[in-house]
């Protein structure tokens, strides 16, 4: 085949693009006036006079009705300077001075025997740095032993033997353990004992005694004490001093004889006597067995006998003797109940 036969190439046909069509945005509309804003024009040949439009501010706002809250100002975290501890603790001096374990060497110092600059320091932590330590020459271990405090208890005082649960609408009596202090040590205390920290420590109180009474009330840290007390409670004599209104006789105490040979009362064995008598006031002594509180008023009631104050002045062998109403003194050595 020659090539003035060959066909000619087919020519491309394209679609044609239609233009995007135009988009004709809405003419802007003008706004309408308000027709107090422009007043309505005047007639031919009259000047036009400007008239102001009403305000068109908005009405001002109602006031409020809550009440307004005003904040505490913000309290800033107070930070407190370290306390810088300078020296070394006391029983380290005792240690080094005494050629002894740290134990021993705080129960000198709670003893009383070491002193700071010539006075004595009872707190084993307490920090030494150029102070002088001394320990007395005396001091020995074997001398730390329990002590026994007598007090002489004012009425309306709790006795201390356990705590008084506060009644709705009344106010606690105070506890007699409030009065064991070194302000209230007796100064003419016989045992002439140093008073220390430790002395008030763990005492324990056994033996009852009405709020309304004053007189002997014991407080020990010896075990031996304590089982003396509470196993010969039963047989131990307690003697009281009654102070009553009025002169009574020894016949006014009949009642009282009577009630103790009831045998169904049950009452325990009771020595009753007139100490002194006046118009005004009379003194009665009972010598009781035992501890029982409310026995004494309850056989002056049998007698018709008013009561004006009560004191407990013997515990076994062991007399209140001279001791003031609210302070106390160290149980002698030589004294057994």
């Amino acid at each position: 085949m020659s090539s003035s036969d060959s066909k000619p190439p087919r020519p491309t046909l394209t679609k044609p693009v239609k233009p995007p069509r135009a988009v004709v945005a809405p003419a802007p509309v003008a706004p309408r006036p308000h027709p107090a804003a422009h007043p309505a024009p005047a007639p031919r040949g009259q000047a036009t006079a400007y008239r102001p439009g009403p305000a068109t501010a908005p009405p001002p706002p109602a006031p409020s009705t809550k009440k307004p809250r005003f904040r505490k100002p913000r309290k800033e975290p107070v930070v407190e300077a370290p306390v810088v501890e300078t020296g070394e603790r006391l029983s380290k001096h005792v240690m080094a001075l005494k050629d002894c374990s740290r134990k021993e060497a705080e129960q000198y110092i709670e003893g009383g025997w070491v002193r700071v600059n010539g006075v004595v320091v009872e707190e084993p932590a307490h920090r030494a740095n150029r102070e002088s330590v001394t320990v007395d020459a005396d001091a020995s271990l074997l001398n730390l032993t329990s002590v026994t405090l007598l007090l002489n208890k004012p009425a309306g005082y709790s006795d201390g033997t356990e705590e008084v649960e506060p009644v709705r609408g009344r106010k606690p009596p105070p506890d007699a353990r409030s009065l064991l202090n070194a302000q209230t040590h007796w100064a003419h205390d016989p045992t002439e004992t140093p008073v220390l920290k430790r002395h008030f420590n763990h005492l324990e109180a056994d033996i009852e005694l009405e709020n309304g009474a004053s007189g002997l009330v014991v407080f020990t840290q010896d075990w031996r004490t304590t089982r003396k007390l509470t196993e010969d409670m039963g047989t131990m004599e307690h003697e009281f001093l009654v102070e009553v209104k009025g002169e009574v006789a020894p016949e006014a105490l009949k009642p009282i004889g009577y009630a103790l040979k009831d045998e169904r009362l049950d009452l325990p064995s009771v020595k009753v006597s007139v100490s002194s008598s006046t118009p005004e006031m009379s003194r009665l002594r009972f010598a009781i067995k035992g501890s029982h509180p409310g026995l004494v008023a309850y056989l002056c009631a049998e007698a018709k006998l008013e009561i004006l104050a009560m004191r407990r002045i013997r515990l076994g062998r062991v007399t209140i003797a001279d001791l003031p109403v609210g302070q106390w003194r160290f149980l002698a050595g030589y004294e057994k109940f």
